[in-house]
């Protein structure tokens, strides 16, 4: 089923709660992605787009805990619960990967968290030109990643930017 395991880290429900109650600031664009910083998260950035399938997808940088993650939020992912782990693939470009999820809601929207103790991952993730998130149900999201490089590096910009 899942061919190659990455190692990532569910981050509790507080931290998740907190990292997304606070309000983000604008940086920027860049390849189709917002660029914006996280002040709950040590002024960290990240890049966000939303998707026809109503998915918001984050992808960025914590420096509270020096990893780099991967958030996707949408309205119809009702059955999430707060703080509970799931178990999930991510298919780039038809190469898998394992990593475990933890549910969150912002501002009531459920979606999943998921944080990587290989900040350069994220690298890889913005190389590949499709992502697929499946969990035991199967698809939960597809999403073209044209122009996350670009944002990614725009991101390590503003991260340069702030020290």
């Amino acid at each position: 089923m899942f061919k190659t395991s990455i190692a990532s880290l569910a981050v509790a429900a507080a931290l998740s709660t907190t990292a997304f109650a606070q309000q983000l600031e604008p940086w920027g664009t860049a390849g189709g992605w917002d660029i914006m910083i996280d002040p709950s998260l040590g002024n960290g950035c990240l890049i966000q787009a939303e998707y026809q399938d109503g998915s918001v997808i984050r992808i960025g940088f914590d420096r509270n805990e020096g990893m780099g993650y991967l958030t996707a939020f949408n309205e119809e992912w009702g059955e999430i619960e707060e703080g509970a782990d799931y178990g999930i693939l991510f298919d780039l470009d038809g190469e898998e990967y394992e990593a475990v999820a933890t549910g969150i809601y912002l501002n009531g929207v459920p979606g999943a968290d998921i944080y990587f103790d290989n900040p350069d991952f994220l690298f890889d993730i913005a190389a590949k030109y499709t992502m697929r998130i499946y969990n035991e149900n199967g698809l939960v999201t597809a999403i073209d990643l044209g122009g996350t490089m670009v944002g990614l590096e725009a991101a390590m910009e503003c991260q340069d930017e702030l020290g």
